[in-house]
């Protein structure tokens, strides 16, 4: 990486290792701020570890993790993670279930994410708060779920409420672990479009996201990074990583990839 300006993300040499197996090896990434990448690839690849990487909740076995100009072993993680917003799959166990039982709003939900907390603490809410919590919500385009409980919002809703929960707190990189999951298409449809009005309201933020399918890349992602078993197979400006020859290496099969209007798709080629 030598030469370049210091980026968001940097991983050099790195490996992760378990009892049992690899979930990566001998990775290199570098996201340069106010980028917007995209992590593809099949199951098992390590593309969940990679995210948990940047998001400062996990350590490398081997290599080196430098995250916002911090490297990871040297920095209050604690400290670090107060400027990455984070949505995975795995917050929703806990955080969500509290809340659900608690029967907090969507306004709750959101206010949570100023303290970084399964509950809400109200002594630490200002009107300056409160108000924050319905711009973020309007900003992901529902801000009339406001005080509706988060317990009979639909899944689309869900999704959009936790990356207001994630902009609480002003995140200079924010990180997305499959957040289109379970989403009919209407649902993935509005959450693509308010992730597209983030790159475009705040051009310092950085994104990645993690997905499995290539209708659900945002017009607006700049980079993309293809794993497959533990390693990178391909990394770079969009256009340059998302063709075909790269896809089908990476998924394991011929694939028939089309471009329209900034978003992706992707087939299979029958025998």
């Amino acid at each position: 990486m030598g030469g370049l300006a210091p980026g968001a993300v940097e991983v050099s040499g790195v490996g992760v290792r378990v009892v049992g197996g690899t979930l990566l090896d001998g990775v290199d990434w570098r996201v340069g701020y106010g980028e917007h990448w995209v992590v593809l690839g099949p199951n098992g690849a390590g593309k969940t570890t990679l995210l948990s990487l940047a998001a400062a909740v996990r350590h490398p076995t081997e290599g080196a993790v430098t995250v916002l100009g911090q490297r990871l072993g040297r920095v209050d993680l604690r400290e670090l993670r107060r400027h990455i917003g984070l949505v995975a799959a795995s917050q929703r166990l806990v955080d969500e279930e509290l809340l659900e039982e608690e029967g907090a709003t969507a306004h709750t939900v959101v206010l949570t994410g100023h303290t970084g907390t399964s509950a809400p603490l109200w002594d630490r809410y200002r009107p300056e708060e409160h108000e924050r919590a319905h711009r973020m919500l309007g900003e992901m385009g529902c801000k009339e779920l406001a005080e509706r409980l988060f317990r009979v919002c639909s899944q689309g809703e869900r999704a959009r409420i936790r990356v207001a929960r994630a902009l609480m707190a002003d995140p200079v990189l924010l990180l997305l672990d499959e957040p289109f999951a379970g989403l009919d298409l209407p649902a993935r449809e509005d959450l693509i479009t308010a992730v597209e009005n983030l790159a475009m309201t705040r051009p310092a933020l950085t994104t990645v996201t993690v997905t499995h399918h290539l209708e659900e890349v945002p017009a607006t992602t700049t980079h993309a990074l293809l794993m497959r078993e533990s390693r990178v197979s391909a990394a770079g400006p969009v256009e340059r990583v998302l063709t075909e020859e790269n896809l089908s290496d990476c998924f394991g099969r011929p694939l028939r990839v089309g471009h329209h209007e900034g978003r992706w798709s992707a087939r299979a080629v029958r025998a």
